[in-house]
């Protein structure tokens, strides 16, 4: 199965983030999947690729071409696919990918997320999304999520659209059980 992973770019980022995003990057590649990620060399993309390379695994960098600039992109994927823009490039995310994991990030990460989120949401795709709260970096927007079926904007069913874990191993375990017997949502539509 070919997992994609959402995250940071930053070379800012607290070295526990970057350790945490490797070592599930090297499960992913012992447990036989493949990365698919925004080809990014820094920050969480760019751990999460070393650690699928050190373990040996497939890994397929997407990017814009206007991304191609040195250093910027890891050079030993697998496979790169260069796209002229940021939409075309979610798109092949989203085609080539079994799964969906959005590790700690910003703004991009979070649109992202909510893309693929909402496509699952819509039933549009069935693949499954989970999300890894590293150091309780996702704390909030799960206290975000939580206020937002509380108050009746998303049905408290839609919780099994997704799922958050803070250990890569359930995380791994839950994508690999769900990929097996998805949850439908068509039952929770307005």
């Amino acid at each position: 199965m070919n997992i994609c992973v959402y995250g940071a770019s930053s070379m800012t980022l607290a070295q526990h983030y970057i350790d945490a995003v490797e070592t599930l990057g090297k499960k992913l590649a012992d447990r036989g999947h493949g990365l698919v990620f925004g080809g990014g060399s820094h920050g969480l993309m760019g751990a999460a690729v070393r650690g699928v390379t050190a373990g040996g695994g497939y890994s397929l960098g997407v990017a814009p071409t206007f991304f191609d600039k040195p250093g910027i992109l890891f050079e030993n994927c697998s496979e790169f696919i260069f796209t002229e823009t940021m939409r075309e490039r979610k798109q092949i995310l989203e085609e080539r990918s079994d799964a969906f994991v959005m590790v700690p990030g910003g703004i991009g990460t979070f649109e992202e997320f909510f893309e693929i989120l909402t496509l699952r949401q819509l039933g549009q795709h069935t693949k499954p999304v989970a999300v890894y709260n590293v150091g309780g970096y996702y704390d909030h927007f799960e206290a975000m999520m939580q206020h937002a079926f509380d108050e009746g904007f998303m049905k408290e069913g839609h919780h099994n659209i997704y799922k958050t874990f803070d250990d890569a191993d359930e995380l791994l375990d839950y994508i690999e059980k769900e990929a097996i017997s998805p949850f439908i949502v068509s039952e929770l539509k307005y």
